[in-house]
């Protein structure tokens, strides 16, 4: 990875919503123009393959890259006290710390402007919180991407281990099913499962079974 520190930096993650796996959050620094050449979009339009392309190339081209995976334990434990939201910004404060220019944030609170002020309150760094902004900067296009393929890459050596459960996410036929069947068959998933989701508690309470895929 090179020293680059021409540009700025995003932030961004992947897995905040599902009921399986880790959560990855990762902040690259780089060129934006460079960023643009070697084909950063956001994470979500490119397919598998682009993805793992570009992401070597991100690798290659950017200056400072930090990835955090905060996994299914860690998150069930935190959620104990604290809020998705707050779990996310305590992660974002720690990434902030080791960015050395201007910072682009795909925004995860609603009130963009709110945890903006936040952020560079804490931090002191120069923050900018914005809705949709791994469609609009190119650095947040490139965190995007190297938390997408982290994180695919931990669910691959999940499945190896626990079977198919699919993407993780509830709009995935094979999350739901594997979800159903570990739980009626009283199978250990604690590393994997998000126990303080509605979806995993309502199965264990015995309600929700016919309506899981509203979820």
């Amino acid at each position: 990875m090179s020293q680059n520190t021409v540009g700025n930096c995003g932030i961004d993650e992947a897995g905040r919503g599902p009921v399986f796996g880790p959560m990855v959050i990762s902040l690259v620094c780089g060129d934006p123009e460079e960023f643009l050449k070697i084909g950063v979009k956001d994470s979500k339009v490119l397919s598998p393959h682009r993805r793992s392309e570009i992401y070597e190339s991100i690798r290659n081209s950017a200056g400072i890259i930090e990835v955090e995976v905060i996994d299914a334990p860690t998150i069930n434990k935190k959620m104990k006290t604290m809020t998705l939201n707050e779990i996310e910004y305590e992660i974002v404060v720690s990434l902030l710390k080791k960015a050395d220019k201007t910072v682009y944030i795909d925004s995860f609170d609603t009130n963009e402007k709110r945890l903006q002020e936040q952020l560079r309150t804490q931090t002191g760094k120069d923050v900018i919180c914005k809705h949709k902004a791994d469609s609009t900067y190119p650095s947040v296009m490139a965190a995007s991407i190297i938390s997408k393929v982290t994180r695919d890459s931990v669910i691959e050596e999940l499945h190896q281990e626990y079977g198919d459960f699919g993407s993780g996410y509830t709009s995935d036929p094979r999350t739901t099913r594997f979800l159903r069947e570990s739980v009626a068959l009283k199978r250990d998933i604690s590393r994997i499962v998000r126990t303080e989701w509605i979806t995993y508690r309502k199965l264990v309470a015995g309600r929700g079974n016919n309506n899981l895929d509203r979820f």
